[in-house]
């Protein structure tokens, strides 16, 4: 997954690798290089669900959204 790549675009290659190991269709090699990929790709979209996160939860702040109702 490239840099310019999407967080969906990353959720639908990791849904491909999940099929192909349920399915048990792979070598062993193959599925061991799957599963590497799939926690990289996990690793990554982690990290861009808790960049959105922070920018949400910063947003709300400046909007007072999080202050409690008077």
């Amino acid at each position: 997954m490239s840099e310019a790549s999407t967080f969906e675009a990353a959720l639908r290659e990791l849904e491909g690798i999940v099929e192909r190991l349920e399915r048990g269709q792979t070598g062993l090699e193959e599925a061991i290089s799957l599963w590497e990929r799939g926690e990289e790709i996990h690793r990554l979209c982690r990290a861009q669900l808790d960049a959105a996160h922070g920018r949400i939860e910063e947003l709300a702040a400046r909007t007072g959204a999080l202050e409690p109702p008077i």
